[in-house]
């Protein structure tokens, strides 16, 4: 910008004093206020690279920040971790935790090391529950909140929106039914607050040491429903599944994408002289699989979920027990009258709403020639 006037010569010093100002006042509240003014959903700091914020999945720069140098991130990092935290971090070269700040909300913070540096990403979280009605989703996932024992997995890759599903589901049996409902989370992520059920929290960290021992010590604290963040490894799948067999409603989820591949998952995680055990116990107490995305909305104001749910049926269950789950997706695409959902049904419906592009529904599509036969349907 060419200086010709003392106007311009005062509106380049402005923009550069706001500049000097955010680059001066460069912290992890400052840059958190500004990622929740433009409704993203998460915060990544880096060194070399200015702070960035996805909005409706993509990272934006955030306006009028600069580059950030080793030093920046540092301060910012280091600012925000108590000395248990900076051990952990200095021990393992990672650190989870949860960050909460009156008037600014709560949010899960992940702080790692790359290329000898401090980096960071910050999700954020929303202080209200939302009602499963807000969120999207097929009202057939419902069904799964009136068990009383058995294991419900939610699956998906990471930001694609489990954890505020399983939250609105723990607030609907917390709102209908008088249990004790604990979770295992790491770090906590929504609140909830006492209504008929009894909801304890515990923070991997803070409150266990990790989700095995957790969900072990879990079993003798006459729980009702059990809520475990994630299936790690196998010991925390083992105890789940033990869990759930001698009566308890047991929430978990997997990053896997569809039905099949959760079991495949599940079962390879043990070894294979444990497998037929393993396959047995997930036959007789698996009641269903929800699998989850978001996708961007055509017209570009936000994300919509599309799902596959499947129910654990008696052919469900037999094709476990025989090894041949391959072959549930015959059944998912066929069982809506069970309460089932298939990816290509759901996309379809979405592309046929206008709701999302069908380019963006094929690239998501596990079986695009069957998407495109539900499309037809739907657009008859």
């Amino acid at each position: 910008m060419q200086i010709k006037t003392i106007d311009d010569f005062l509106e380049k010093k402005a923009k550069h004093d706001t500049a000097e100002l955010c680059i001066r006042s460069y912290t992890l509240n400052g840059l958190l206020e500004e990622t929740k003014k433009h409704g993203a959903t998460d915060l990544h700091i880096c060194v070399g690279s200015a702070p960035l914020m996805r909005v409706n999945s993509r990272l934006v720069k955030i306006p009028e920040t600069r580059v950030l140098s080793v030093d920046d991130v540092k301060i910012i990092v280091l600012d925000c971790l108590d000395q248990a935290k900076k051990d952990t971090l200095e021990r393992d070269k990672v650190v989870d935790f949860s960050y909460s700040k009156s008037g600014l909300g709560r949010f899960r913070c992940n702080i790692y090391k790359q290329r000898g540096t401090y980096a960071m990403a910050v999700r954020m979280l929303p202080l209200d529950i939302p009602g499963f009605s807000t969120l999207g989703l097929p009202d057939t996932i419902l069904q799964f909140t009136k068990k009383s024992r058995g294991l419900v997995l939610l699956t998906g890759a990471t930001g694609c929106g489990k954890s505020t599903t399983l939250a609105s589901l723990i607030d609907i049996i917390n709102k209908e039914y008088s249990y004790h409902i604990l979770t295992i989370e790491d770090p906590v992520e929504y609140l909830h607050s006492h209504d008929k059920s009894l909801v304890t929290q515990r923070e991997i960290g803070e409150d266990a040491t990790s989700f095995s021992s957790a969900l072990r010590s879990a079993l003798r604290e006459d729980p009702d429903v059990i809520m475990v963040g994630e299936m790690r490894d196998k010991e925390t799948m083992a105890i789940a599944l033990s869990a759930a067999e001698t009566g308890h409603l047991v929430f978990s989820t997997l990053h896997t994408i569809g039905a099949v591949k959760t079991i495949d998952r599940i079962l390879d995680s043990f070894p294979s002289d444990h497998q037929n055990q393993i396959r047995s116990q997930l036959a007789t107490v698996l009641e269903g699989i929800v699998s989850q995305q978001l996708l961007p909305k055509k017209s570009g104001d936000g994300l919509v979920p599309a799902c596959e749910v499947m129910v654990s049926t008696p052919a469900v269950r037999n094709l476990i027990r025989e090894e041949k789950h391959y072959q549930i997706n015959n059944i998912i695409q066929t069982g809506k009258d069970q309460g089932m959902c298939s990816l290509e049904r759901n996309l379809a419906d979405l592309t046929k709403k206008d709701i999302i592009e069908e380019e963006t529904a094929k690239i998501k599509a596990q079986n695009i020639r069957l998407f495109e036969q539900y499309l037809n349907l739907a657009k008859r």
